[in-house]
């Protein structure tokens, strides 16, 4: 059988060396045509790397900027700037973003204040002014986001292949994983606010539609939900709405906190400007309850994200999900959800994959923040004017005059050393690197 049998040839060709004697248009024909998918999403892997370098060596010239800002945090810092893999599961002897129901009547509690305050039928109060504020008061307000945001690791690189219609499809496309978003102190105060509107759902301080509590009939079943900006509909309700966005009942609108945590998504890249969520549901899982294999409905627009808190959990992705047991499932890829992790779904992991939490092994919360499609939104829905012109944030710029003197003193050999630095606390087993460092790029596997 004739064939090309020279490209199994086990010399070694040194394919760089060939493409440095390619004019550039030449380069583009031989990428233009003939590559398989596998191939083609490795080369889409690097044209996203090439695009985001821009945005990481901006934030690479400042880490300068954010060890002086680790030096002035003093005490704070050395929780703060830790691995995330260690920082997501910090045990009872430390700083713990762990919250127990039953702590909300002590009077020492550092939150005491917004529990005394009088509650507000049909709209949720929150004294949020503490949230995202770290480190010391002499600090600007620059290098206190800085410093945060060069904490945030992510992970785009997911990979799972099935076979679709006879082709390999990476089902799990479009899949991230944002850790460290919400540091331990902003988690309890995150879980804090649920808890609060539990018990203002129990006392029918909310709309009838905002909160459902259903009685626990079997185990994995019953799990407490709170919608906010509309009400959704799992199956066809009593009333024969079809499941979907019910458009003509309204919701609790977000509460400020919620926003709060919008904006710190899309400021901080975690999030689209272009898909800015309207919509949440917050689900308190009980030990033992669980979300059956299933696709968001698409009254919702993609990409779309899931908080996680209390306590990690697996979520299973794949087309082809079982039903083990009660509250258990099966699937090709299970993927850890640290608290305070963001998980964005779009593309095939949105999409093409199904997704599913089995039985949890303690008590969790999980907010899930969807933007609602324009067609859809409820019919007395009124956008909320803080989500409108978000700002993505732009680490400063590497030639301030600050800069500049590090530079005259003698000190430019200080950013090395911070990068060093940055490789222990972030190293390649945690998979999450901080937003303001690149790392090398690792083959992908066909899992």
């Amino acid at each position: 059988m004739a064939g090309d049998y020279g490209r199994w040839s086990p010399v070694k060709r040194d394919f760089k060396a060939m493409l440095k004697n390619l004019s550039h248009e030449e380069i583009l024909e031989v990428l233009s045509e003939g590559l398989c998918a596998y191939c083609e999403e490795v080369i889409e892997g690097r044209i996203n790397s090439l695009n985001q370098r821009r945005l990481d060596e901006m934030a690479l010239a400042n880490v300068n900027i954010a060890e002086s800002s680790a030096e002035l945090l003093q005490g704070d810092s050395s929780d703060d700037v830790i691995s995330p893999k260690r920082k997501l599961n910090v045990d009872a002897h430390t700083h713990s973003p762990r919250v127990e129901e039953s702590t909300y009547s002590g009077s020492s509690k550092r939150f005491v204040s917004v529990l005394s305050k009088p509650v507000n039928n049909k709209q949720p109060t929150f004294d949020h002014s503490n949230f995202g504020q770290v480190g010391n008061a002499d600090l600007s307000e620059d290098h206190k986001e800085l410093f945060r945001f060069c904490q945030v690791g992510r992970r785009k690189d997911f990979a799972y292949y099935e076979n679709i219609d006879g082709k390999k499809v990476n089902v799990l496309k479009g899949l991230e994983l944002y850790t460290n978003v919400f540091n331990p102190d902003e988690q309890k105060e995150i879980v804090e606010l649920v808890y609060k509107l539990q018990r203002m759902g129990r006392n029918r301080e909310l709309r009838a539609r905002t909160y459902s509590e259903p009685r626990k009939w079997m185990r994995g079943k019953g799990r407490v939900t709170i919608q906010f900006g509309c009400c959704y509909n799992y199956a066809v309700d009593k009333d024969g709405n079809p499941p979907g966005i019910v458009r003509d009942e309204v919701a609790d609108p977000l509460p400020p906190l919620f926003k709060e945590m919008i904006k710190r998504m899309v400021r901080w890249h975690v999030l689209p400007p272009s898909c800015v969520p309207d919509s949440c549901i917050v689900n308190i899982y009980e030990e033992g309850d669980c979300i059956p294999p299933h696709i968001d409905h698409h009254d919702f627009v993609r990409p779309f994200c899931t908080v996680s808190f209390l306590a990690e959990c697996k979520i299973l992705f794949g087309t082809n999900l079982k039903i083990v047991n009660e509250g258990e499932f099966s699937g090709p890829f299970s993927l850890p959800l640290p608290l305070g992790s963001v998980l964005i779904l779009n593309g095939n992991g949105a999409d093409v994959a199904k997704h599913c939490v089995p039985g949890v092994p303690a008590k969790r919360i999980s907010i899930t923040f969807r933007k609602m499609d324009a067609s859809k939104l409820p019919y007395r829905y009124t956008p909320a004017p803080e989500l409108v012109g978000i700002e993505r944030f732009v680490p400063p710029s590497p030639n301030t005059s600050r800069n500049r003197q590090h530079l005259k003193d003698g000190k430019s050999d200080k950013r090395e050393h911070v990068a060093k630095s940055e490789n222990k606390v972030f190293s390649n087993e945690d998979d999450f690197p901080p937003l303001g460092k690149s790392t090398p790029s690792k083959s992908k596997s066909r899992r």
